[in-house]
């Protein structure tokens, strides 16, 4: 089954904001996606403070040595 992702943008300077997105599986919650200027955190349980917190440079060279080719 797909994952289902949804998101809420918070009502402020975006700059000044992280975006949240909630991913949900089989009908609950599998976790939280945090973007911000500096970087992306995973939040496995989504109403927790603590996270796994990846800088831009990290994330990109991450996705290049793992992620899968994509058509775009």
């Amino acid at each position: 089954m797909a994952h289902k992702v949804t998101f809420s943008l918070p009502e402020r300077e975006l700059g000044r904001a992280d975006i949240e997105f909630l991913v949900r599986k089989d009908g609950g919650v599998f976790g939280k996606l945090l973007v911000s200027k500096g970087a992306v955190v995973w939040r496995k349980k989504w109403k927790s403070k603590r996270g796994k917190r990846l800088g831009w440079a990290r994330f990109a060279q991450l996705m290049q040595e793992h992620g899968r080719s994509e058509r775009g």
